[in-house]
């Protein structure tokens, strides 16, 4: 089949969504001006540079009481820092409770049962236990189109790693087994890995 965006895909879920995939979840620790700790998902994800090392994550829609985005956006734009959570298999479940429509009062860590610890960096909270964790000032809010659509560049600052992560000097995800959207919702778990050498190793 072919279908123009614009003019609608006549199916009953939306395909776009399942597309790019597996897509990595940014779990997006930050901090309001009122000192209120927030923790959202986030699949529109990615590390997007090496140096100075750079990510990204995108919000794509608004809470009532957010002025047309949502509480990570908010917090970011009045303090200018987050910390990206990488999220494993293990912690699926709470990272489904943090991805709740909560009102902004709600510390989503507490709402989730984790624990948190603070940034080095960075005034902000991380996910105590994540296999890694990204501490970041924020570069860039960009503002794209259609209703409520931001990206969020960030330059990252500290890195967290989990010791039993580290396997001969390798950061080794089999060790925590990342979890990934595949769209809709259906998700997946990184278990089987392969190397490959480029043509010019």
């Amino acid at each position: 089949m072919f279908y123009r965006p614009a003019n609608g895909h006549g199916l009953p879920h939306n395909p776009f969504n399942a597309i790019v995939t597996p897509r990595p979840i940014g779990w997006i620790a930050t901090r309001g001006a009122d000192g209120r700790d927030n923790l959202a998902p986030y699949s529109f994800f990615n590390a997007v540079a090496y140096t100075p090392p750079q990510v990204m994550f995108a919000s794509t829609s608004a809470k009532p009481d957010r002025d047309g985005t949502k509480d990570s956006v908010a917090n970011i734009r009045d303090t200018g820092v987050f910390c990206v959570n990488i999220v494993e298999h293990g912690a699926c479940d709470a990272m489904n409770v943090t991805s709740g429509p909560w009102p902004r009062e709600v510390d989503e860590f507490h709402q989730a049962g984790l624990a948190k610890a603070d940034c080095e960096t960075v005034d902000c909270p991380r996910v105590a236990g994540a296999p890694a964790s990204l501490e970041c000032r924020m570069t860039q809010i960009v503002e794209l189109e259609g209703t409520s659509n931001f990206l969020v560049l960030g330059e990252v600052t500290g890195i967290h790693l989990r010791d039993d992560c580290l396997v001969d000097g390798r950061f080794d995800v089999t060790r925590f087994q990342p979890l990934a959207r595949m769209g809709y919702r259906d998700y997946t778990v990184v278990r089987e890995i392969f190397e490959l050498k480029r043509p010019d190793e």
